[in-house]
């Protein structure tokens, strides 16, 4: 079923649109959360709370992507469950990938964070097409998909060590591209 379709689903409140749904997105949804998460049944109840967001959210909103708006909030259920689940131990892999671009991307939890953030997510994505497809890809797989730096630089036919530089300069890149768009960092 095309997006579209979904989306009117959920503008005629049928709960079909939730069946649909995940259907259509589940998978990719799944995979996003047990990426952070480790365990599928926390994965899969993230895809939960992801469908339970999107029949709360639409209407009103009226998404261009589901999926990318799916698999957004999902990531974003994911990050915080990790954190609440994780806050007394750090040091671990998905601990370490989160840091790592807190140098280059400003906190949005003030009552203007979200417009800000809302801006600094038009500014990322117009950064990330200056790049080539190979950086764009190798980011998103470590920062949106929370990869692991081996998993990243295998698909990528690179060193872990080597990969480990290309993200340090990428951040690198977009820490001054933010600061030339005059995003307070």
């Amino acid at each position: 079923m095309e997006d579209r379709n979904i989306i009117e689903l959920y503008w005629a409140r049928d709960e079909r649109a939730i069946a649909e749904s995940q259907n259509k997105y589940g998978g990719l949804c799944t995979h996003i959360a047990l990426r952070f998460l480790g365990v599928r049944e926390d994965a899969e109840e993230c895809l939960n709370d992801a469908l339970q967001a999107a029949w709360n959210a639409i209407p009103p909103e009226r998404p261009e992507k589901l999926g990318a708006w799916l698999s957004r909030v999902t990531r974003n259920l994911a990050v915080s469950r990790y954190r609440r689940d994780h806050a007394a131990r750090r040091g671990t892999e998905t601990d370490v990938m989160l840091s790592e671009l807190e140098d280059c991307i400003p906190s949005g939890e003030s009552v203007e964070g979200a417009a800000e953030a809302a801006e600094l997510s038009r500014t990322i994505d117009a950064w990330l097409r200056t790049l080539d497809k190979t950086d764009r890809v190798a980011f998103l797989r470590r920062y949106y998909a929370g990869e692991s730096l081996t998993e990243v630089a295998e698909v990528a036919g690179q060193t872990p060590a080597a990969m480990a530089k290309r993200m340090f300069r990428l951040r690198a890149g977009l820490r001054t591209f933010l600061e030339k768009e005059g995003v307070a960092l």
